[in-house]
């Protein structure tokens, strides 16, 4: 647990309730143009599942305060197995499974982050400030030809909502959400930094050797009760298409704790849907008040030292426990 906790989570910090960002309506399509944008889409979706070298390019370029100094580029990466785990047409699950080897040569699999695409969504759930997140409406006629992105943190927990619109430009495939709220990462909650969240746009693009995920961040934070921007930062997530590591390994971990993790997903579900959001408290070096704990039952069912079924009671019991 405590490499896992070493090398993932994410924490979060304040952050205020902000109205969607987007380009106006998509212009209408006859039905063989919609059909034939919408299979695009989901090729493109698709394309992010396989087996990756993942290199993580993080960098604050502009500053934006007087006085603040752009901390020093970061880069890190490994390698991860990402699954369809659902896919019902409209509905596509990305599971990330991220392959580590310490220096005893030893393989350890953790799970890492989850996106789910939905077409013409009606809601996304958005993150509002201080462990909050909130079941906000798409405005109806952002809807048509648009695909949100929900992306969970590594035992399932929200991080961030938005949507957008698959694109071509200049022949290549992007998808860009609308500006959204995120709290802060881990790299960057533990340090303890003058900002506190992030507004975003992602921007996904499939590519010859695999896809790119990019970010393009303003951290702000509250100076004398007002929010102010700091830093600009870049960050570049580049998955290149590699099979030379431990594959199956993933695939094992995956297959043992499958079950369990949809009745995890089922469940923050429900709660969500019944409070029309959720509030789970966050710890900066441990990310949500729920991650340990899920997590480590499901290392318990695939050790064999819990059923699936006590594991799922155990889970629920701590999701109940971590929405109050």
């Amino acid at each position: 647990m405590k490499l896992r906790i070493a090398l993932l989570a994410a924490a979060f910090a304040l952050t205020p309730a902000m109205p969607a960002l987007a380009d106006g309506p998509v212009t209408a399509k006859s039905a063989t143009d919609q059909k034939a944008a919408f299979d695009a889409d989901r090729a493109s979706i698709l394309a992010m599942a396989g087996t990756f070298k993942v290199t993580f390019d993080m960098k604050e370029t502009t500053p934006w305060r007087e006085g603040y100094t752009p901390i020093p580029a970061k880069i890190s990466g490994g390698h991860e197995v990402v699954r369809a785990i659902v896919d019902t047409g409209r509905t596509i699950v990305l599971q990330h499974l991220l392959v580590v080897t310490d220096d005893a040569k030893k393989t350890f699999v953790i799970k890492h982050w989850r996106q789910d695409w939905v077409y013409e969504p009606a809601t996304v759930l958005t993150y509002a400030g201080q462990g909050t997140w909130r079941l906000e409406d798409v405005p109806a006629a952002m809807r048509a030809g648009r695909w949100s992105q929900t992306v969970w943190q590594t035992d399932d927990s929200p991080r961030y909502g938005g949507w957008g619109q698959w694109t071509e430009e200049g022949g290549v495939r992007r998808w860009r959400s609308n500006w959204t709220w995120r709290p802060l990462a881990r790299r960057d909650a533990v340090r303890h930094p003058p900002y506190d969240r992030y507004l975003g746009i992602n921007r996904h693009s499939p590519s010859p050797a695999g896809w790119i995920h990019w970010q393009d961040n303003i951290k702000e934070g509250l100076v004398d009760g007002k929010l102010v921007p700091f830093v600009q930062e870049s960050v570049l997530n580049t998955y290149v298409k590699d099979s030379a590591f431990d594959v199956a390994s993933a695939d094992t971990y995956w297959k043992a704790t499958k079950d369990y993790w949809a009745a995890v997903r089922a469940d923050w579900d429900a709660a969500i849907t019944r409070g029309k959001g959720v509030k789970v408290a966050e710890v900066a070096e441990t990310g949500s008040a729920s991650g340990s704990r899920l997590m480590g039952f499901a290392d318990d069912v695939q050790a064999g030292k819990l059923k699936t079924a006590d594991a799922v009671a155990k889970a629920r019991a701590v999701i109940a426990e971590v929405t109050k």
